[in-house]
């Protein structure tokens, strides 16, 4: 009898949707119908089904999220760009922050070694327009002369004394990570290698490469003319967070 009840309010319904012009679909998706009157059908109203061929609202959350994802990473990157190209003293920390996160943080130079294995030429993370100038016989050093400031002395690297004009070289192949004016070195290069070490070379007189340039060992990087002011040239070796001796690595003429 109750099964009956259902079947004639459902008919009735029915004919109410074809007479308002409601389609019905020729072939029904399957559809789980309850043995009892639901509380719309009490009512007058149609029954609620839930039907597998309409997308599911995780469907809809996926896209959505997906958007707003590439909507952040969009306005982030344009932040960062914004940043670097307004001047404020405000803004100079994050400056610092942001700089130091692309130049120490991302291994340049593994992913070159690794692009340049692949596919047999380094990768330009910068279009290089420049030669590269290697010199065949370079001394261990990069740059020849004495050590005139030993690691002891200040604890990160050993200044070197040049007899006079000098070229600068690559302690070993790299990608400049830093190309510009130091608060404490002034004019410098720093070179990240393959083995996540960092070579820098302070005080030059002219810096002959850009960052992100890849550069091979022994290539010149940059010139150093002796002054009053400047005698020597400043190079130091850091890996894993801590500077290294380099006259422990390289044989070097340590004279004081």
């Amino acid at each position: 009898m109750m099964s009956k009840g259902v079947k004639k309010v459902r008919q009735s319904i029915e004919q109410r949707k074809k007479a308002r012009g409601v389609p019905t679909k020729g072939k029904p998706s399957k559809q789980v119908i309850p043995p009892f009157l639901q509380e719309e059908e009490k009512h007058g109203y149609a029954p609620v089904f839930s039907d597998p061929g309409y997308p599911s609202k995780s469907k809809g959350k996926t896209v959505t999220n997906f958007l707003l994802k590439g909507t952040l990473s969009i306005l982030l990157f344009l932040g960062v760009a914004l940043l670097w190209q307004v001047e404020s003293p405000v803004l100079q920390s994050p400056k610092e922050w942001t700089g130091s996160a692309l130049t120490e943080e991302f291994p340049f130079a593994k992913v070159n070694v690794w692009y340049q294995e692949t596919f047999g030429s380094p990768l330009a993370f910068v279009p290089d327009n420049q030669s590269e100038n290697v010199t065949s016989n370079a001394s261990a050093m990069p740059v020849n002369g004495n050590v005139t400031e030993t690691f002891q002395t200040n604890g990160t690297g050993i200044k070197i004394a040049p007899t006079g004009e000098s070229t600068v070289t690559a302690l070993q192949e790299g990608v400049v990570i830093f190309a510009g004016n130091d608060k404490e070195t002034n004019k410098t290069i720093v070179v990240q290698h393959p083995d996540s070490s960092k070579t820098t070379y302070g005080y030059l007189s002219n810096i002959d490469v850009h960052i992100y340039q890849h550069v091979t060992a022994n290539q010149t990087i940059g010139q150093f003319s002796p002054t009053q002011e400047s005698q020597s040239v400043f190079f130091s070796i850091e890996k894993d967070n801590d500077y290294i001796d380099p006259v422990q690595v390289l044989k070097v003429d340590d004279t004081q």
